[in-house]
């Protein structure tokens, strides 16, 4: 129940705070072009960071004066404030900063190597660190739990962040991961925190799609941690061993194979990629 509520929560309140903010995006600080050549806002998925904030500040002290502790509730609050802004904060730096010039891992070791430290590289740097800090409060005192915790997250966040290729790609994406994993755990409580963050990137979903935005970096990556997270605060080792197996694969053959390609070349896949999305 407190899943849907804030996924509810976060859904509402983001689609009113981008309406909002939309004359600062409009500021050329804001402005990219797409893949189009058209030139849009980019790092709106800064709503997907301040939306949960106030949320999970009042339900926190709600929780606090009805019932005193709440051990799930608390981890799944403050993992999320731990996601959002770290990674919302390496992501922004990525969207406003960075060159684009170096692509995937191999890349940003190769400018590494040059004396070159891009801002791709401090985002995976970055992003490893606060997914270990994530990860650890469902740890349960074992490093092992640990790792693997922190591996999902870690590589769900840059999965998301490789699927940022075309509008509404990665909200789909994580729309329908977060809603196979609420309905396989049976909406734990521990989906809570994550459920303000799909909520509100499900918001964000038609203003991507008619491109009147990009989510950016800023987006992709606080919504596949949040994803990642929402698997960690829920299943067991076990199956976070799995998740992140997979997640890996993934991000390794991303460095050999476009995904777009293989997107385009598949005609079920590339119906639901362009699904709402304006005509090519």
């Amino acid at each position: 129940m407190k899943m849907a509520i804030t996924f509810v929560l976060g859904l509402g309140s983001a689609y009113g705070l981008w309406t909002l903010l939309q004359p600062m995006f409009a500021q050329p600080v804001f402005q990219r072009q797409n893949y189009r050549g058209r030139t849009l806002p980019t790092a709106a998925g800064l709503v997907l960071v301040l939306v949960p904030l106030p949320w999970i500040a009042i339900w926190s002290a709600y929780d606090s004066v009805r019932d005193g502790s709440r051990p799930v509730l608390d981890r799944s609050w403050t993992t999320t404030v731990i996601v959002i802004a770290g990674f919302g904060l390496l992501g922004l730096l990525d969207d406003l900063a960075g060159d684009g010039g170096a692509r995937g891992f191999a890349g940003h070791v190769v400018a590494a190597t040059r004396g070159e430290l891009t801002t791709g590289l401090v985002k995976l740097l970055g992003g490893g660190l606060i997914a270990v800090a994530a990860a650890a409060p469902w740890a349960a005192d074992r490093f092992s739990h640990l790792v693997v915790g922190a591996l999902v997250i870690a590589l769900a966040a840059n999965l998301g962040n490789l699927l940022d290729r075309a509008p509404g790609r990665v909200e789909k994406v994580s729309l329908l991961g977060f809603a196979v994993l609420a309905v396989a755990t049976m909406g734990d409580e521990g989906l809570a925190g994550p459920a303000l963050v799909v909520g509100a990137g499900t918001a964000m979903l038609l203003p991507d799609l008619r491109e009147r935005c990009m989510l950016g970096d800023t987006g992709a990556n606080v919504l596949g941690a949040a994803v990642g997270l929402g698997v960690v605060a829920s299943t067991g080792t076990g199956i976070q061993a799995v998740v992140a197996i997979l997640l890996l694969v993934l991000n390794v053959v991303s460095e050999f194979v476009s995904f777009s390609a293989v997107i385009d070349r598949t005609r079920p896949l590339r119906w639901a990629d362009r699904l709402g999305a304006l005509p090519r």
